[in-house]
């Protein structure tokens, strides 16, 4: 066994974890018909895909190909199937997909919530995370968690066609909560090993077919044992009075407590050295602060820096308010002091906010002067965890928001079976394009994903 020089696998193999002769990399499903694709695979001539139904005793081969992807038709909707390819003496693990239909966009990645192909990592698929290259490919990440995994590995796809057909392109071990980001026409993923685990910057050269080793930037812990450490999420690398800035928090749900804080690296540095960054002093909630409403409250977490119609850096913040009066709709907004980076952020205000109980982006649009987030909106105080309200909003100054569109409406479906939350987005010239954290079709619940969704927004200022 050779030691590691790199940060990603095509796949990443655990010890004594069957990973398949055959490595099925992609799966899609459809109403009817279940699409897959894996890895070329080293001896094999021609491959052989057998399926059944997910109970049923035998499996039947179901076809035949040529090539490293294959689209099993015929199936029953909304139903549960195994199956597997062969060639020759290799063999696939057996994966798990269900029948259905994604209303909207196309389909990135699809993991059922009981395949336990990455169960050294998680069953469900979070923290979506999307670039376009200089050359027009789109490359996609999104991790595989679940709650007392170990929570470490990311997947990576690349789209050609502008979103329309996605591939696999390789994964990162350990690498979570990850950003994609271009620096200098570059890419890069900014991540944490695992919950709560280090911080890690890495590079690719080849557009996200592989990723070289990563640096670590902070220590963390590992959460597991409620102990803090690093916390983050897939929000916009921002560049601001020279220098390019991440937002972080110190703490776990363990201890109660996310502390925000920034890291940055001045513009021209060489940032996979740990040298060219700093980070600001973690600054604990204080339920004294102006505008916080009472209750009980682990604070804020996943902030979003924005550049203020005042000149000013904001770090705008989900507030869990579920246990407070009122339990929803506030932001938290923190200044970040540019000219000093490693001083701690200042509070600022709350904002008024219907989407603040999971992670948002709020970006700032040229060309209408306003700003925009795409949100999982609550409008039930009773109701306040639900995610099946995707909402494009906007407003002119951060203070006052207002609905544009709502982009998903499930209101008439079961809250705890389907969520559209997580979204990460960009303007591409009249559109808006976003990458969606989905559940739906058999989820194990509307939090724990079983799809990453790619869609697009047309014509969105005129809405």
């Amino acid at each position: 066994m050779k030691a590691v020089s790199t940060w990603s696998s095509a796949p990443y193999r655990p010890p004594f974890v069957c990973c398949g002769d055959i490595y099925i990399c992609r799966i899609v499903p459809f109403e009817t018909s279940i699409h897959f694709e894996w890895l070329e695979t080293e001896g094999a001539e021609g491959y052989q895909i057998f399926c059944r139904k997910r109970g049923q005793d035998v499996f039947i081969l179901t076809g035949q190909t040529d090539k490293n992807s294959f689209e099993i038709t015929g199936l029953e909707a909304e139903t549960d199937y195994e199956f597997y390819v062969t060639s020759g003496l290799l063999k696939s693990r057996v994966r798990l997909a269900r029948t259905g239909i994604c209303f909207f966009g196309s389909v990135v990645n699809y993991l059922h919530p009981d395949d336990e192909a990455y169960s050294f990592s998680g069953k469900y698929l979070c923290s979506p995370s999307f670039v376009r290259l200089p050359d027009g490919v789109i490359v996609a990440s999104m991790d595989v968690f679940s709650g007392g995994y170990p929570q470490n590995l990311s997947l990576i796809f690349r789209s050609e066609d502008n979103g329309k057909s996605w591939h696999y392109a390789c994964e990162l071990f350990p690498c979570f909560w990850g950003k994609l980001f271009l620096y200098r026409d570059e890419l890069y993923m900014l991540a944490c090993s695992t919950e709560y685990g280090d911080l890690l910057i890495g590079k690719s050269v080849d557009g996200g077919k592989s990723f070289c080793e990563p640096t670590v930037l902070l220590r963390g812990g590992n959460g597991k044992n409620g102990e803090a450490g690093v916390h983050k999420n897939p929000q916009p690398v921002v560049e601001y009075n020279g220098r390019i800035w991440n937002t972080l928090e110190w703490g776990s749900w363990g201890r109660g407590y996310h502390a925000p804080m920034v890291a940055s690296a001045e513009i021209g540095s060489d940032i996979m050295k740990k040298e060219s960054w700093l980070f600001s002093e973690p600054v604990m909630y204080d339920h004294a602060w102006e505008g916080a409403p009472k209750g009980k409250t682990a604070g804020p977490l996943e902030g979003c820096l924005v550049a203020a119609p005042e000149g000013k850096l904001y770090n705008i913040m989900r507030y869990q308010m579920q246990n407070m009066t009122p339990n929803y709709g506030l932001a938290l907004i923190y200044e970040v002091d540019a000219e000093n980076p490693e001083a701690p952020l200042k509070f600022s205000r709350a904002m008024e906010f219907p989407a603040n109980h999971s992670k948002f982006e709020i970006k700032y649009d040229e060309k209408s002067k306003r700003y925009y987030t795409l949100a999982s909106r609550i409008l039930d105080k009773e109701k306040v965890g639900s995610r099946n309200l995707l909402s494009l909003m906007s407003s002119k100054d951060l203070c006052k928001w207002e609905v544009e569109l709502d982009v998903i409406d499930r209101r008439d479906r079961d809250p705890m079976q389907e969520g559209f939350q997580y979204v990460d987005f960009e303007f591409e010239g009249d559109d808006i394009v976003f990458l969606c954290r989905t559940a739906i079709n058999g989820a194990h619940n509307y939090h724990d994903a079983n799809y990453s969704v790619f869609d697009r927004i047309e014509n969105f200022r005129e809405l």
